[in-house]
């Protein structure tokens, strides 16, 4: 795949961090989904959200992104809320994704017309990074699950964020195109924008993650280092989370 540095311009905004979470909450009716959350975010790279299915990791991320409102508790991204000037500065890729009933190239065009002169040359370096050029002319609805995937991070990518949060993207693809997304995240990574990346997949966490958060049935067991998480984690959900064991 071709350098992503190669299609988008090196970060023009200093990413917003660190990310702050105090007592953050969210109940349904009775139900408490997160568990009063603190911990603070001001690291670099690649920081994957960690759990096993129903942790409540999505609830999690879209929170943090501001696309719901929490029962208690406070956000801040670099000392702001997550209104819409912080959330302007970020994108989110849903697991299942969201795009346009347009070709592929016009998915992109979407984001880059604004931007005026120019804009086809940069959608065509975007579509090669994401190893979907050859493609720009089909409809997007008829791409392959993996395909539908790359277009929806690409675009993503295109509206040059400071934070990219992504919600299991290679959940039920294929493993070429898992690698492509990987690939694409380490060279975004380098680029000096900031991951915020939930995932079940214990295999990928131990591929791209910087540090790892924790989370079990709404409550961050841990915060720590990637290296540190996998080798001694210190809660015993965790321990047998990485031991492939059934985490209830």
């Amino acid at each position: 795949m071709p350098d992503a540095g190669a299609a988008w311009s090196q970060r023009r905004d200093t990413v917003p961090l660190p990310l702050q979470v105090d007592g953050l909450c969210y109940r349904v009716d009775e139900e408490t989904l997160i568990d009063n959350i603190s911990v603070s975010i001001d690291s670099p790279g690649i920081s994957v959200i960690l759990g096993p299915n129903g942790a409540g990791k999505s609830l999690f991320l879209r929170l943090i992104h501001g696309l719901i409102d929490p029962s208690a508790g406070d956000i801040r991204w670099r000392g702001r809320p997550p209104d819409l000037a912080q959330r302007r500065r970020q994108a989110l890729v849903f697991q299942k994704p969201v795009l346009l009933r347009r070709s592929v190239a016009a998915n992109i065009d979407f984001v880059l017309k604004p931007l005026g002169a120019g804009y086809r040359e940069r959608r065509d370096q975007i579509l090669q990074a994401a190893g979907l050029f050859r493609l720009r002319d089909h409809p997007a609805r008829l791409l392959s699950g993996g395909e539908q995937q790359k277009l929806a991070l690409a675009r993503a990518l295109a509206t040059d964020p400071a934070v990219l949060l992504l919600d299991e993207p290679c959940a039920s693809i294929d493993a070429g195109s898992t690698l492509q997304i990987e690939t694409l995240l380490e060279q975004t990574s380098a680029r000096g924008v900031k991951i915020l990346l939930v995932t079940h997949n214990i295999g990928q966490a131990r591929r791209l993650a910087d540090d790892v958060l924790f989370l079990h049935h709404g409550r961050l067991l841990e915060y720590s280092p990637a290296e540190a998480f996998m080798k001694c984690p210190k809660s015993p959900p965790a321990q047998a989370f990485i031991d492939g064991n059934i985490v209830l």
